[in-house]
C-alpha cells in the first residue's frame, strides 16, 4: 500500500527530544552523497520531503518525519565524510550511537549503500557495530539505475561474497533506484508485515526494549 501521508515532525540533536509517540521507528542511514534524501523522498511520494543537496553531509540532525500517523521514518545524518573536521565527526558519530543505542521505538535500520562501488570498509564496520549491538538492519543498494543488468548483478554477488566472510547468512537486501522507483513498494511493504506484527503491542515492545 502507498504511503498516503508523511510530515515532518522534529529535527534534534538529542535523542532525548525525539517524539514520544508509541510507534514503530525505521531509520535510515548510510555514507554521505549515498542518495538517502532521494531515496526517502520516493517512498514518501513527495519532491521535497527530505532536503536532497549535491554537498555531501547535508544531513546533521535527526529528522523525525510521522508516516500515515503510524510509524516514523527517522532520516540520520551520513557517516564517513572526510571534509568534515574533526570535531564535527565526533559530534556525528555521539548522534547516531545515542539514537541506536537508546531509541527504544526502534524496530529496524535500513543501511544505504550505493551499488556502484565496491564494498566500503565503513559500510561493513558499521553493520559489524549494529550487529554487536543487536540492532536489526537491512541493507538498500542505491542508484540501480546507474548500472546495466550485468554490473548490477556482478556488485551485488561481490558485495553478499565480502559479507559472508564474516556473516553466517546476509541480512535482508533491497535494491533500488530513486529515479525508477524500483524497489519502492518492496521496502513499503516490508515495513508494513512488521507493523502487522507489531499491531495493538507497540507499547509492550517498547517497555521490553527499555528492559534490556
Amino acid at each position: 500500500m502507498p504511503i498516503r501521508k508523511a510530515e515532518f515532525v522534529i529535527s534534534n540533536t538529542d535523542v532525548r527530544k525525539a517524539p514520544q509517540d508509541p510507534l514503530p521507528e525505521y531509520a535510515f542511514i548510510g555514507r554521505s552523497n549515498v542518495g538517502k534524501s532521494s531515496l526517502i523522498n520516493m517512498l514518501t511520494n513527495q519532491k521535497k520531503l527530505a532536503k536532497t543537496s549535491g554537498t555531501p553531509g547535508k544531513t546533521q540532525l535527526i529528522n523525525h518525519f510521522k508516516i500515515d500517523d503510524a510509524w516514523f521514518l527517522v532520516d540520520l545524518p551520513g557517516y564517513g565524510y572526510a571534509k568534515t573536521s574533526k570535531n564535527t565527526r565526533k559530534k556525528f558519530q555521539k548522534l547516531i550511537t545515542d539514537y541506536f543505542l537508546k531509541r527504544k521505538n526502534l524496530v529496524n535500520a535500513f543501511v544505504l549503500v550505493d551499488v556502484r562501488h565496491d564494498p566500503q570498509k565503513i559500510d561493513l564496520e558499521f553493520m559489524r557495530w549494529l550487529g554487536k549491538h543487536g540492532i536489526p538492519f537491512s541493507i538498500i543498494f542505491t542508484k540501480a539505475d546507474k548500472l546495466s543488468s550485468n554490473e548490477l548483478g556482478k556488485n551485488l554477488r561481490k558485495y553478499k561474497t565480502k559479507f559472508l566472510r564474516e556473516w553466517e547468512s546476509m541480512p535482508l537486501t533491497f535494491t533500488t533506484s530513486a529515479t525508477s522507483k524500483l524497489g519502492k513498494n518492496e521496502i513499503i511493504n516490508y515495513i508494513e508485515r512488521l507493523n502487522e506484527t507489531l499491531k495493538d503491542d507497540i507499547v509492550k515492545f517498547i517497555q521490553k526494549s527499555n528492559n534490556k
